[in-house]
């Protein structure tokens, strides 16, 4: 009888359950914009602020492969990956590789700009606007309006490229992506021995919170 393949814990709980939750608030969002209810609409974009604010704070004080330091690589690295793209051979990456580390920025950068944007939008009548539009003009409460539909537009297209990306690593290197971030855990090649990944849930609670409290004072305008 063989033996199971070794494994090694390579996402937090944390990170796992910020990456659940960010793709369901997106997809809600979506849907709550395209049904035209915006009181909904504006909570989602809440939700997504505060896990933004999480996973900032996550980026410099969560476990080696959630730090913005382990997988933010510079244009040689990223390029030598590329090469290897064309090979069948799988990268066993601790999290994620240099193309993914540059997507998960793009991702987030995106979504900053997509949620801040939102905050200052005005609808078409000026009737209805984010907790931050009466600090600006008519005018400029519509263009954030429109910015915030184009932003949105580039997230789609980068939610495709990430979907793309799983389903080639799945079919030309063999290498399930979706599995290890349910799990927390991929399989270890013949050389490889495992690495403890220690996370702090004392740390993720204060991240939450501030995302929480954040969230909640943009909610407000800013007004106490």
């Amino acid at each position: 009888m063989s033996e199971a393949p070794a494994t090694a814990r390579i996402w937090d709980p944390a990170i796992r359950l910020f990456h659940w939750l960010l793709a369901g608030f997106v997809g809600f969002s979506w849907w709550t914009g395209e049904q035209h209810d915006m009181e909904w609409h504006r909570y989602s974009g809440y939700a997504i602020l505060a896990l933004l604010v999480f996973r900032l704070f996550w980026g410099f004080t969560g476990p080696r492969t959630a730090r913005f330091c382990q997988f933010v690589k510079g244009p040689g690295a990223v390029s030598a990956y590329a090469k290897t793209l064309g090979s069948k051979q799988a990268h066993a990456a601790d999290g994620h590789n240099p193309l993914g580390g540059w997507s998960v920025i793009a991702m987030l950068g995106a979504l900053l700009v997509m949620v801040v944007a939102g905050l200052f939008a005005i609808d078409v009548d000026g009737w209805d606007g984010g907790p931050l539009s009466d600090y600006i003009t008519f005018d400029q409460g519509r263009a954030f309006a429109e910015f915030h539909e184009t932003v949105f537009n580039v997230i789609l297209a980068l939610v495709v490229l990430h979907i793309v990306a799983i389903g080639f690593y799945a079919t030309w290197k063999r290498q399930r992506l979706v599995p290890a971030m349910i799990t927390g855990k991929r399989k270890l090649g013949a050389d490889e021995a495992p690495q403890e990944l220690r996370w702090s849930p004392v740390l993720a609670l204060t991240g939450i919170a501030l995302g929480v409290v954040i969230a909640w004072a943009a909610s407000t305008g800013f007004r106490f």
